[in-house]
């Protein structure tokens, strides 16, 4: 009996033993299955992070608007893409402040404005250098539970083009009041003078009436020019392109011309070779008309216009009509073909100019596709530039057979 009993105590000895390694086993099979799902869904949760991560970076440079983000010390967190364009921003700027980055104290000024009273602020303001740069800054206040999160949003976007076609806009009305106001005032003064009796006076009466006429004509030139502008800016010019030899336009300007020139003793030069350019025939004669008139105009007397021209390795045909005049100050050389910008306003005048040709001829020009400016030394004369697409010779020859 004591036997069996023996047995038995160390059967179940080693049951538990047994049984204690076996649940020994499963524990710690249990414990990997743990640690792989752990590890697991810590892996996917961290690739769910870095593609959160990844679609927040191309929403950000995606924008259009320039993004800053400053922390709640005001030193930078994250900057797009554009904003780094627009600020010319390059290498580590991350912990800097604004005034570090950007030396810019009127924005600093306006992120110390926000505040719990004030949480969003919208302001232009211009950006300091030596381009005229304008900025529509939104600045709005981060408030979060967790101070670490708190800080500042600031969204840019640039406004220059828009204060610049404001200003143009704003000179443009300026400059035709003026300009109608002038010729205005003569007719309605001489006309007030020849009612009030100077019609009896037979000579004053035409005198008058003679500056009357004048000045009407004046006036049709300059709302001529104005709706050419108009259709210009508008594109609804449409342009009858075709193949056009050079040296006939410029023939056919140069005789038009010719009364005027003899006029101020000017000879007229044409030393354009054989070159034929794709263009409107009576655009193209409208714009070496202007350039021949004004340096015949401008010129010296006694002088000499010359008309040149050269092909291009880029396809296209550079023309130049170059007088021997004073010349033009270097400040007029890149405002010349503004809108009624004049060198001498006074003698402009004089000549019956609408200080509106120059910037006729210059969209003329872009519409054909080419560009136009100037090149002058004071006393040295002027000349002035204009590229067309060169023709296709074939073409050319067909069509003077």
């Amino acid at each position: 009996m004591q036997a069996v009993l023996i047995i038995l105590c160390v059967a179940a000895m080693g049951g538990s033993a047994i049984l204690h390694f076996w649940w020994r086993r499963r524990y710690r099979e249990t414990q990997a299955l743990a640690a792989r799902d752990t590890a697991a869904l810590q892996q996917q949760h961290q690739q769910a992070i870095l593609k959160l991560q990844a679609r927040q970076k191309v929403m950000f440079n995606s924008m259009v608007e320039g993004l800053l983000v400053l922390d709640r010390n005001g030193r930078v967190q994250l900057a797009n893409r554009v904003f780094r364009g627009l600020f010319n921003v390059s290498g580590e700027f991350t912990g800097r402040t604004i005034l570090e980055l950007l030396r810019w104290p009127e924005l600093a000024d306006l992120i110390h404005t926000l505040g719990d009273q004030q949480p969003w602020v919208d302001r232009e303001l211009k950006f300091p250098g030596q381009a005229e740069t304008w900025f529509q800054v939104s600045a709005a206040a981060i408030r979060d539970a967790d101070p670490e999160d708190q800080g500042t949003l600031l969204v840019f976007h640039d406004v220059s083009r828009l204060k610049r076609l404001e200003r143009t806009r704003e000179e443009f009305v300026g400059n035709v009041s003026h300009e109608l106001r002038t010729p205005l005032s003569h007719i309605k003064g001489y006309a007030e003078t020849l009612l009030s009796g100077a019609k009896d006076d037979p000579e004053v009466a035409t005198r008058f009436l003679q500056t009357i006429e004048r000045n009407a004509e004046r006036l049709r030139l300059l709302i001529e020019d104005l709706l050419t502008i108009s259709e210009l800016e508008s594109g609804r010019v449409r342009l009858n392109l075709q193949d056009v030899a050079l040296r006939g336009v410029i023939n056919g300007v140069f005789n038009d011309f010719r009364a005027r020139a003899a006029g101020r003793s000017v000879t007229l030069s044409n030393q354009v070779p054989d070159l034929a350019v794709r263009a409107d025939f009576g655009r193209l004669e409208q714009v070496v008309s202007n350039f021949v008139d004004n340096a015949i105009k401008y010129g010296k007397p006694g002088g000499t216009v010359t008309a040149s021209a050269r092909a291009l390795e880029s396809g296209k045909v550079e023309v130049a009509i170059q007088d021997d005049g004073p010349g033009l100050p270097a400040e007029a050389l890149e405002r010349v073909f503004e809108r009624f910008y004049r060198v001498d306003k006074a003698r402009s005048r004089d000549q019956g100019g609408t200080g509106l040709g120059l910037s006729i001829v210059k969209h003329l020009v872009q519409s054909h596709g080419g560009r136009v400016w100037a090149e002058s030394s004071p006393g040295r004369g002027a000349k002035f530039f204009f590229t067309l697409l060169a023709a296709n010779k074939d073409d050319l020859a067909k069509t003077l057979s």
